[in-house]
């Protein structure tokens, strides 16, 4: 015995360490897998799931904030509102796809002039 520490073989008392530090995400896995299991979407959920689904859903809105600060920006505006997250989401192929079918409140639409509506060149 080296005498260092008592009982336990000297492990004492550890600190808790959440599942979200350990996958080295932001989002919380502990809450998404609760919400898995409690949303009856499967009788059994595996341990991998819920940190799965919370890196997909961390890279998504890391992903959208992006291309929403950038649309901020071009506004020269320091904060973000819906309607630049509606310009980010729409001028993006990929989610645009994603959320095609999403309507997102106070967004608006694309600005867009239909090519007839413009006045004609006059050739001189």
């Amino acid at each position: 015995m080296s005498g260092k520490g008592k009982g336990k073989g000297g492990r004492g008392e550890k600190k808790s360490v959440s599942k979200s530090s350990k996958a080295g995400l932001q989002f919380p896995v502990g809450r998404i897998g609760r919400f898995l299991k409690q949303g009856k979407y499967s009788s059994r959920v595996g341990g991998g799931a819920p940190i799965y689904l919370a890196a997909v859903l961390e890279y998504l809105c890391a992903e959208i904030l992006e291309l929403a600060g950038n649309a901020a920006r071009d506004n020269k505006k320091s904060r973000i509102v819906p309607r630049h997250i509606t310009l980010a989401v729409k001028n993006d192929e990929e989610l645009n796809k994603l959320l095609g079918g999403v309507t997102i409140a106070s967004g608006g639409v694309l600005p867009n002039i239909h090519a007839v509506l413009l006045p004609k060149k006059s050739s001189k």
